[in-house]
């Protein structure tokens, strides 16, 4: 099925009405290319939620491929990766060739981590292309208006382009226009020094007027992969003050972490990894997790499909593990409920499932039907800590919910 039709059959639902159901069809075109050239939720804190063990068998959201990748490390038995947008699965199946064909580490971080390496166009085209499936060499090798292949992105700051990447370029370009500067926050050099260039440098900006009509503006925010009914729960969540909400939530990137421990906010704020730093990489760049992941690489597999249209195919009890990202966040009653009957079927005894939410609460509690819902067990008191070590700290929940029965 083609991505617009099913990000569009994802976003447009029983909640879609009025001005929303505008909203979600513009949200679907926009959401329909490339969003994240790298994904925004922190492995190591869903790993330790998981308690993932070798032989687990693990379903999760691609997105930009970099946890389905991680996930490896602990030598899994099978990780099922899917998504509704085609292009996310090109870039899995890239960053999964890079880990197969590559010849050693040197080379594999300057593809991945670099990502502006001019060498990285004929390591594509001598080690990479052979190995990709049909479907993801046709997207790489698709040409942009000056007749430059999709792969060029790997010599050019891969992770400056797409959706998310080129919203972090204007937003940096905004700051400056008011009076502020990002790029700042990446010269410092211990968390007192975060504190003092945030308050300076970045704090400002959520008060002034442009800055604050954007935000309340949900268009703006498709950009970052955020649609109506997401952007509705943030709204709720700040009691109408979205500006003092996003203030916070960058406060916690830029100053609750050290930058030298932190690939997120390097992205955010310096519009790059620190390849000289290895804590600095995300996980599964890191060279003590290289071999395992490239020994463990024929165990993913990727689907361009919804959650629930994969697991109605599973057997039952035949999953350990289930990464959700925010997608519920998108997802009416009646999705919601039709995803979880599946859930609680594939799972196996004690099978654990973590997601994200734009607002800090769970739509499970208030919205899953009981007999469902009494399969499985949460503490929010975990939750809040998952919450508070999730370096990427954007997200307003982080849940884990494990199956009792």
């Amino acid at each position: 099925m083609h991505t617009h039709t099913l990000v569009n059959k994802a976003v447009h639902n029983s909640r879609s009405t009025g001005r929303r159901a505008l909203g979600d069809r513009l949200f679907a075109r926009w959401f329909s290319q490339l969003v994240y050239a790298q994904i925004w939720e922190d492995p190591l804190v869903d790993i330790d939620a998981l308690q993932l063990q070798p032989g687990a068998r693990v379903l999760t959201i691609s997105s930009g491929g970099c946890n389905a990748l991680a996930y490896l490390a602990c030598a899994p038995q099978e990780v099922h990766a899917v998504d509704l947008n085609a292009s996310h699965l090109a870039m899995l199946a890239l960053k999964r060739a890079a880990f197969q064909a590559l010849p050693d580490y040197p080379a594999l971080l300057a593809f991945l981590g670099g990502a502006d390496d001019a060498a990285n166009l004929q390591r594509y085209r001598q080690h990479l292309a052979p190995q990709l499936p049909p479907a993801a060499r046709q997207y790489w090798e698709q040409t942009d208006w000056r007749g430059r292949p999709r792969y060029s992105l790997f010599a050019r700051h891969a992770y400056r382009h797409g959706l998310l990447g080129r919203f972090i370029g204007v937003a940096h370009g905004l700051g400056r226009l008011l009076g502020g500067n990002l790029s700042r926050l990446a010269t410092a050099a211990n968390l007192d020094e975060q504190q003092a260039l945030f308050d300076r440098h970045l704090a400002p900006l959520f008060d002034h007027p442009l800055l604050r009509f954007l935000a309340r503006r949900p268009a703006m925010l498709y950009s970052m992969g955020i649609p109506p009914a997401q952007f509705a729960a943030l709204l709720h969540d700040a009691n109408g003050d979205l500006p003092a909400l996003f203030r916070e939530r960058m406060r916690r990137l830029a100053c609750d972490f050290p930058l030298s421990d932190n690939p997120y906010a390097q992205q955010a704020f310096a519009r790059r990894y620190d390849t000289g730093r290895q804590n600095a990489l995300p996980m599964y760049l890191q060279q003590q997790h290289y071999a395992a992941i490239r020994e463990h690489s024929q165990r993913l597999y990727s689907h361009h499909c919804s959650l629930t249209d994969f697991l109605v195919n599973r057997p039952s009890q035949s999953l350990d593990a289930y990464l959700f990202l925010d997608a519920q966040d998108w997802m009416d009653d009646a999705q919601l409920n039709a995803l979880w009957r599946e859930v609680t079927r594939t799972a196996a005894r004690g099978a654990r499932v973590v997601f994200r939410t734009g607002g800090s609460a769970s739509p499970l509690e208030a919205r899953l039907a009981p007999q469902v819902r009494a399969a499985w067990h949460t503490d929010p008191d975990h939750n809040r800590e998952l919450h508070r070590r999730d370096r990427a700290a954007i997200y307003g929940g982080v849940h884990l919910y494990i199956k009792q029965t």
